[in-house]
């Protein structure tokens, strides 16, 4: 499975998701590839921390910025089970990339109207690319949710009807900040913890279909 990570509102929290659902792929026995289609290299940066702290390889991590990206996934998804894209944080021909060569769009919004709002270019985006593509699927999934209100919720109300909102929320949780300041993941550093499963159960409702 191809699954890309795209906003064009930056700060959304996508190379953490990124990153993290890469590694609840591999920890299930996986091979996985994450692309770094950002060109600010989130991703990069975060292996590069992993790397310098002589932590395992869970998976490889490839830079690749560019509008080819579609034509040039097919040769980098070989030999593995899944690729993970982080994509750009605008709306450009490199997002337009990222859209073609993914099965699984995912559209990270946090519990705020500005990121609703802010979605809808990458929501038609979607639309303009099952033209050419209709099996393709996309999802919303609600993230750095504040734990314990239900703002969450009403942002679930607000989007858009024909993309789904995935069932599992991700909340606003310091370990996560954690984890892109050391290259490791909410499973390493407090295994069992409710970030940990929370990404697991993210993990879980993917691969198990998402309409």
């Amino acid at each position: 499975m191809i699954v890309a990570l795209l906003n064009q509102k930056g700060g959304v929290g996508k190379t953490t998701l990124a990153t993290h659902l890469a590694g609840e792929l591999a920890a299930s026995g996986a091979r996985v590839t994450v692309i770094d289609a950002d060109p600010q290299g989130s991703a990069l940066d975060w292996s590069q921390r992993r790397t310098e702290g002589d932590l395992p390889r869970l998976f490889g991590v490839v830079g690749l910025p560019r509008e080819t990206l579609h034509a040039e996934i097919p040769d980098l998804a070989r030999g593995v089970d899944h690729v993970v894209i982080d994509g750009p944080p605008r709306v450009t021909a490199l997002a337009r990339s990222a859209i073609l060569a993914a099965d699984l769009v995912l559209i990270p919004v946090q519990p705020s109207p500005y990121d609703v709002w802010a979605s809808a270019e990458i929501v038609a985006l979607v639309g303009e690319a099952r033209l050419f593509k209709p099996q393709l699927r996309a999802a919303f999934i609600v993230n750095r949710r504040i734990v314990g209100t239900i703002i969450g919720r009403d942002v679930r109300a607000a989007l858009p009807e024909d993309i789904p909102a995935l069932a599992r929320d991700i909340g606003q949780r310091v370990i996560f900040a954690e984890s892109v300041a050391t290259g490791r993941l909410a499973r390493e550093l407090e295994p069992g913890g409710a970030a940990a499963l929370e990404i697991a159960a993210l993990a879980a409702e993917i691969m198990g279909g998402v309409s």
